[in-house]
């Protein structure tokens, strides 16, 4: 996100000039910051907390989202508090950069939330995030209670048995605990930086990981109806009596003693 960083050594040269230009606007703040859209968060919105790398761009994939109301890009998951960007993005903090959601439950559900992180992130690399490596970079889900823990758990389990990775699942799911807004300048940083978040985007690698893996793909949180399993596949777990039975229409033979 800022050329600051010393972890950037593998990216292209588009990359580093991409790194620079991220380093200039990175210095002072660039404006206040801004919201979803033009509804304001009631008292007592629902809220939902996600880390996943760059706070950069995990804003606008939310914030797309019918009944969000504001993205707010910050630190969590560390003790420190107060922390800044700086302190931060060096990982000489316990915190990682994320984002907190506060939405309209009747109008979009968590599950939805958790589709829209998941299809996001790498959630099998414990390192960080494409570019931006270290623990700040890391990904979790913060939960805020129990229901959003047992969803959170039953959409890791199932992207893991029908999504397209290979690699385990190596998001964890924590409790939710104190979170520290960032600064003006990074919220809504695609809005007011339009060109050089976009070149970020690319140039980390996030982009075109997130083509590649999700193309073609229908997976969905939850879906009532998993995938049907091929008719080779399933040749190979039935018995040809079992196969012509459930597949076929045929009929069991009568039980002999």
């Amino acid at each position: 996100m800022t050329g600051s960083r010393g972890h950037r050594a593998g990216w292209t040269v588009a990359a580093v000039i991409t790194a620079a230009l991220m380093a200039a606007c990175a210095g002072a703040p660039t404006g206040a910051a801004g919201t979803a859209g033009s509804e304001v968060a009631p008292p007592g919105a629902a809220v939902a907390t996600f880390a996943g790398g760059c706070f950069w761009c995990m804003e606008p994939p939310f914030e797309a989202i019918a009944g969000v109301y504001d993205v707010v890009s910050g630190y969590t998951g560390g003790s420190e508090r107060n922390p800044t960007y700086e302190q931060v993005s060096s990982g000489s903090t316990s915190h990682a950069e994320a984002v907190q959601v506060r939405y309209d439950p009747k109008r979009v559900d968590y599950r939805s939330l958790l589709e829209t992180y998941w299809k996001n992130v790498d959630p099998t690399d414990a390192g960080g995030q494409f570019a931006d490596r270290g623990k700040q970079y890391r990904t979790a889900i913060y939960v805020h209670d129990g229901e959003q823990r047992r969803l959170a758990e039953a959409s890791k389990a199932d992207l893991a048995a029908r999504g397209p990775f290979q690699a385990p699942i190596v998001t964890p799911i924590v409790n939710a605990g104190l979170f520290y807004p960032a600064e003006d300048y990074h919220q809504d940083y695609y809005r007011k930086n339009p060109d050089h978040y976009k070149s970020y985007r690319r140039g980390s690698g996030r982009e075109g990981f997130l083509e590649r893996t999700w193309k073609g793909v229908t997976w969905t949180v939850g879906s009532a109806t998993p995938a049907r399993p091929s008719d080779d596949e399933l040749r190979a777990r039935l018995t040809p009596l079992q196969y012509e039975v459930t597949q076929r229409g045929g009929t069991e033979p009568a039980f002999r003693n």
